[in-house]
């Protein structure tokens, strides 16, 4: 085999590592690429939506929306001729207040969705609220319901006094001589009863 001979030119590598343009870093993220469309927060453009979907709902719009109307009306009634920029039948007005209209009922479309949105994210909440309150409420009464069966086995203050008293009078008799036994005394209390 020959030797290669340098030609002056450099080798560039072939095959799988060839590359004819800079290899993307795997750690760094990509550069931002340029595109022919603005881009916008949708969040923020839901905001704006509402805020005007709320001021088109409000007395202040109507009152000022009727003044523009009557101002527009009334200039080109009784301005000067060359003044004035939309004759009797006021189509610019007509135009003008249904621009505002199709702009406005989209606004406030969007708007009622995004509350439709809110609505539905607080409805399951209330709800997924509400079912652990239920169970807590469960949980609380089966608790309540074992301390009162325990309850039931334990000995209450006034059965313990009634004890004590009825040993305290079977030491007493026995003392005096007279000795009546458990079984006695609940038989004679029956004959007593009967």
């Amino acid at each position: 085999m020959a030797p290669e001979r340098e030609t002056g030119r450099e080798r560039t590598p072939a095959g799988a590592t060839a590359t004819t343009r800079p290899r993307a870093r795997l750690d760094q993220p990509r550069p931002p690429r340029r595109r022919l469309l603005p881009e916008w927060d949708p969040e923020a453009f839901g905001r704006l939506s509402e805020r005007i979907a709320r001021f088109l709902g409000t007395g202040r719009f109507i009152v000022w929306m009727t003044i523009v109307i009557i101002v527009w009306v009334l200039w080109n009634i009784f301005a000067p001729g060359d003044l004035k920029f939309d004759n009797y039948p006021f189509i610019f007005l007509t135009l003008m207040l249904s621009l505002q209209a199709s702009y406005a009922a989209p606004l406030i479309l969007l708007a009622q969705n995004r509350q439709d949105d809110r609505d539905r994210v607080n409805l399951e909440q209330d709800r997924k609220q509400n079912e652990r309150s239920i169970a807590d409420t469960e949980y609380l009464t089966r608790e309540i319901a074992a301390l009162r069966i325990g309850l039931g086995e334990v000995a209450t203050r006034d059965w313990i006094r009634s004890e004590l008293q009825d040993l305290v009078k079977e030491m007493e008799e026995r003392r005096d001589g007279h000795v009546v036994f458990p079984a006695e005394r609940s038989a004679g209390r029956d004959v007593e009863d009967r």
